[in-house]
Order: structure tokens, then sequence, then C-alpha cells
């Protein structure tokens, strides 16, 4: 499977033209965590151009997503702000990140999708208390964990290879390494 959707939900009631979604896209590359990421992707062998993130509309209801060997999408009708396509970049280029430093990577294997996802939600700061409260989820108490789970299990509910079962046993069997794995971060940020 090539094309892996984050389940990054858009939080916003609003949207963007792919043309201004497109210009969020280039102040979002001149921030610090997107520049590292990118820098720390060369690092690896898989530099990226500014070519390599494109907006475009979407009919689904999700903020954007990476496929392997392309790129990553934003989609322009799902962000209607600066901080959402940081976000969306940031989650992206995670995947894009796993993808390249794991040679083995297959998008259609549970537990290598489960594996992305938990280390995408954890090191993006998807689940950042403010962003869940956005949300309309009020837990305070491990709060965190249970985004990413619900996150993680929103985006493998779209890999075609993953039943409901098999991303629940994938996400527990590989939840304790990959919730740990912080690379190329020092300490999840």
């Amino acid at each position: 499977m090539t094309d892996i959707s984050t389940g990054s939900d858009s939080s916003s009631n609003g949207s963007t033209t792919v043309e201004e979604c497109q210009n969020m896209i280039q102040r979002s590359l001149k921030s610090p965590v997107v520049r590292f990421l990118r820098e720390h992707l060369k690092k690896a062998g898989c530099p990226v151009g500014d070519n390599f993130f494109k907006a475009i509309n979407c009919e689904t209801q999700t903020a954007g997503g990476y496929t392997q060997g392309e790129g990553i999408v934003l989609c322009s009708n799902q962000v209607s702000s600066e901080d959402e396509v940081n976000q969306v970049l940031i989650h992206e280029l995670i995947h894009a990140f796993d993808d390249c430093r794991a040679a083995n990577l297959d998008w259609s294997n549970c537990a290598h999708h489960a594996c992305s996802e938990i280390r995408a939600g954890h090191l993006s700061g998807d689940c950042h208390f403010k962003r869940e409260l956005l949300r309309g989820f009020m837990g305070i108490r491990r709060h965190e964990p249970i985004c990413i789970r619900r996150r993680a299990m929103k985006s493998l509910s779209g890999n075609p290879y993953c039943s409901e079962e098999a991303a629940k046993e994938a996400m527990e069997a590989v939840w304790d390494v990959c919730y740990n794995d912080s690379e190329p971060f020092n300490n999840a940020p």
C-alpha cells in the first residue's frame, strides 16, 4: 500500500483555497520543527524538496497524507490556519522519516503502519492537551496516549489490509517500542 492517510482530523469549520494552502505550506517550511525534520530526512538519505509538498482539494475528511515515493498532500478544503498546516506537515514528515529510515517498511503491514501512526501522533504534538480540548475531548488524565490510540485507529481503519481487530492487536503489540522511539528527536517534543 502506498497511499497512507494520517487520520489527521480537520478541526476547522473553514477551509482555504489550494493557492492559500500552498502559500501556508511555503511559510510552514520555514518553521523550526519542519526544517529540523527535513534536515534529518536529508541526513538519512532522503532529501525532500519544496515540490514534495502539495495542496489539493480532498473528498475525504482528512487534513493530509503521505504517499510513499510521492510526497505529502495537504487538503486545502480541510485546513483553515497556518497552525493546522504546520501540524499536518510535521505529522506527515514523521511518516516520511519512518519510511526513509526503515528499508523494509511495509504500509500494508498493520504493525508497521501502527508504529508510524503512534510515532507521528506522539512526536508531532497532535495530541497536545489544547488541541484535544479544541476537538471536544475533555480528558484530563492520560489524554495523550488515549488521543494517540484513537487517532492511530482512525488512520488504520483506512488501511484495507487491517481489519479493526488486526489494527488493535498491531497497535498493542508495537505500542511500547514505538511510543518510546523519539528519532530523530532526542526526546519527544
